[in-house]
């Protein structure tokens, strides 16, 4: 291939939120307090939070399943989309985390559509299989332990219906899934997941580069 991403520098970057951003109040409040800790690393970028919230809407979504909470801000994206009677369940297993998310999305007024699960993410899914949920959700985001991702993606493809999507955050790693150098836990685990997906004949799918890099999952 003769052609390249445009490189997006800070200028431009800025330059794109300011003509593309429509950050709700509660939203920009979520992610400055998050912005301010320790951990504010692995909060999803606010474009990309955008981007989720209409697909979201596209997708028709009323019920949404997310492996990965944080502080919340992700979720409250993708539940400001869903119907009244739409539903998050959401898995984390931090407390201080959550609690700060459970805050937000009460002065949201979204704390009924958001049901969070307390507890290892696996389990939380096992029980809803046996819970009779299979084939229920019209959408599931994925952005926790890295190495855990293939088991997270095969249950969320038993959760999932037909037509439903699976996003995947984080599978391009800031560059390094393809340094071979990096052998780290996390890289490998990613790697093993992007080849996992593609040869997922169960699946179309597609990589779309924004943040640090995001997996479309539609299942056939």
């Amino acid at each position: 291939m003769n052609k390249e991403y445009i490189s997006m520098s800070p200028e431009l970057y800025r330059y794109m939120l300011s003509v593309s951003l429509k950050e709700d109040a509660a939203l920009r409040q979520l992610r400055e307090e998050t912005a301010a800790g320790a951990m504010a690393v692995l909060q999803i970028f606010p474009d990309q939070g955008q981007f989720m919230k209409l697909i979201v809407s596209l997708l028709g979504a009323r019920k949404i399943l997310e492996i990965g909470t944080f502080t919340g801000y992700s979720a409250m994206c993708m539940a400001m989309a869903l119907p009244p009677d739409g539903n998050l369940v959401s898995c984390d297993i931090n407390k201080d985390w959550t609690e700060v998310a459970k805050r937000h999305w009460r002065n949201a007024g979204l704390d009924q559509l958001i049901e969070l699960r307390l507890a290892p993410a696996l389990e939380t899914l096992d029980n809803l299989l046996a819970a009779g949920e299979e084939g229920s959700y019209d959408l599931v985001f994925i952005d926790a332990d890295k190495g855990n991702y293939i088991a997270y993606y095969e249950a969320a493809l038993r959760l999932l219906r037909s037509g439903g999507l699976v996003l995947l955050d984080n599978t391009l790693w800031k560059g390094k899934v393809a340094d071979d150098l990096e052998q780290d836990p996390d890289t490998t685990a990613l790697r093993a997941v992007n080849v996992h997906i593609y040869s997922d004949e169960r699946v179309d799918s597609s990589i779309v580069p924004i943040g640090d890099g995001l997996t479309f999952v539609r299942k056939h």
